[in-house]
């Protein structure tokens, strides 16, 4: 599916009828407002120079690429191809901070490859993959294994100059509850791994406790993620609903206040995990007209710069 400059143009002009006002080549990013990239899973429908256009239309800082199997970029082809991507990337007039990896294991030659191709390239961030409890192990011996798994990350990370994180994330994963994720930081170098925070899920598995979490890992946040969600009962049954920015049970307000007491303004990606026709689930193809995505990520955008500046 392709996209031209002008039908582009055209498509943001026509999303200023449902969305606050982005004029189209500002910069939103002024220094009193965080960094927020967009998470190019949702642009999975366009190419890489495409989707970077989209971010840099919009607002944003850049994209934070997917490179994994499902991504804009796939681990097999990183040493080829991510560097096309950035080149992609910065001609559309964009940038590319942070990756989205599944990097989990310096001794798989795949992760390796990403962490060292992304630190050549000026990538400063990566979000490892998720670990999941052994079933062999206890919980406390899985946590142990991990630990030292990331530790060595750290080491690698090190000797190219580029910071790994841990996303906290809400399920029976490590990380569910950011203790565990304080745990399996234990060994890291710490100015070369740790944590991507992400609000939506502390909230989900901490209730009213989230703030906490944030206290807990203060010295180790390295980025952060942005979306929202509310409980709702799905065919009966008490489920997740995500939600646009502002609309859920994520206190903003209180979370960026706390950000800002701790003189936190880490990079920042924005997830849009509510019904976007298949975007916000990566896919390929999506059965929604492009407008309706764009103007969902020129409306959350606004929303976290309004809220930021308010707290």
């Amino acid at each position: 599916m392709s996209i031209s400059r002008r039908a582009f143009v055209k498509n943001v002009g026509l999303a200023t009828l449902a969305a606050p006002f982005v004029p189209l080549h500002a910069n939103t990013q002024s220094a009193d407002h965080l960094e927020v990239h967009l998470f190019s899973k949702h642009l999975h429908f366009l190419d890489i120079k495409q989707a970077a256009q989209v971010a840099a239309e919009l607002g944003f800082a850049g994209l934070d690429l997917t490179v994994h199997p499902k991504g804009h970029v796939r681990p097999e082809n990183v040493t080829a191809d991510l560097p096309r991507a950035i080149q992609d990337i910065k001609d559309a007039g964009s940038s590319c901070r942070m990756i989205t990896t599944t990097v989990a294991d310096v001794e798989h030659h795949l992760d390796v490859d990403v962490v060292k191709t992304a630190a050549a390239e000026g990538v400063g961030f990566y979000r490892s993959n998720w670990f999941k409890y052994k079933e062999e192990l206890t919980l406390e011996a899985s946590l142990e294994h991990y630990k030292d798994k990331v530790e060595q990350l750290s080491e690698l990370n090190e000797a190219h100059d580029i910071i790994g994180c841990y996303q906290n994330h809400s399920g029976t994963k490590v990380g569910a509850s950011v203790w565990e994720v304080k745990k399996i930081l234990e060994n890291a170098n710490p100015a070369f791994f740790g944590t991507q925070y992400d609000i939506r899920h502390a909230v989900a598995e901490g209730g009213r406790s989230w703030p906490n979490g944030v206290r807990l890992l203060k010295d180790h946040i390295k980025t952060i993620v942005l979306k929202d969600f509310k409980w709702g009962k799905v065919n009966g049954k008490w489920r997740i609903v995500n939600v646009p920015i502002g609309e859920g049970m994520v206190d903003f307000s209180a979370y960026f206040k706390i950000l800002k007491s701790f003189d936190l303004k880490p990079p920042t990606s924005l997830h849009l995990e509510y019904p976007l026709g298949g975007a916000e689930k990566g896919r390929y193809e999506i059965n929604v007209d492009q407008k309706i995505v764009f103007d969902a990520m020129k409306k959350d955008l606004a929303t976290i710069h309004q809220l930021w500046e308010n707290a």
